[in-house]
């Protein structure tokens, strides 16, 4: 198989794309996605867990939902991209149907954290990676006051956190952009923009 294409049934058919997009909580990383991903044509990678569903998940839609000894077969064997465990459940982001879907020509997102991108970065270092960014920590802050659901003392952490967070991205090398919400629309139409020029380019 070629770096940018195979032959399939007497055609040649592009890959696709995998790419990585990280960010803090309150940069907007959710509605920018929402927003980008039809107009870029990708699609999301629906991750693994243990946890329970809740009310109106959908097994397959929302989560691929599976027993813990299955995720620590899924770990064992190498089926998964990247994996972590928050709050006493099993997250993580299986392989083959993004493989699969690479191998049909689709552009893949996963959303995951930072440390779940340098796992994925040492799986698919080929993938790329995108870091949603705030215009400073006084505008996340504000963000962060405007959704009221965090007590000062949980803001405060949520601000280190972040800064953490985007401390931690920068430090690992893996990143290729960083996109700057400080507009909406401006922050969509740059994604949308870069998935399409990396696409063409894979």
């Amino acid at each position: 198989m070629g770096a940018a294409e195979h032959a399939a049934t007497g055609n040649r058919v592009r890959l696709g794309r995998l790419f990585v997009v990280s960010g803090p909580s309150g940069v907007g990383k959710s509605t920018i996605l929402s927003r980008a991903l039809p107009c870029a044509g990708a699609v999301f990678s629906v991750s693994a867990t243990t946890r329970q569903p809740r009310a109106g998940e959908q097994d397959g839609r929302d989560y691929f939902f599976i027993s813990r000894e299955q995720f620590e077969r899924m770990k064992r064997q190498g089926e998964l991209l990247e994996w972590a465990e928050v709050f006493g459940n099993l997250y993580g982001t299986p392989a083959e149907p993004v493989l699969r879907s690479i191998r049909a020509g689709r552009r893949v997102v996963l959303d995951i954290d930072v440390q779940g991108a340098i796992q994925v970065h040492q799986r698919m270092p080929s993938a790329v990676f995108v870091l949603i960014v705030p215009p400073d920590m006084q505008t996340l802050r504000r963000r962060l006051e405007g959704r009221s659901s965090e007590t000062p003392e949980e803001l405060t952490a949520r601000l280190a956190e972040a800064q953490h967070e985007l401390a931690s991205a920068r430090e690992s090398g893996v990143y290729d952009y960083e996109v700057v919400n400080d507009d909406l629309d401006a922050a969509v139409n740059r994604l949308v923009g870069m998935i399409q020029r990396e696409s063409d380019n894979a």
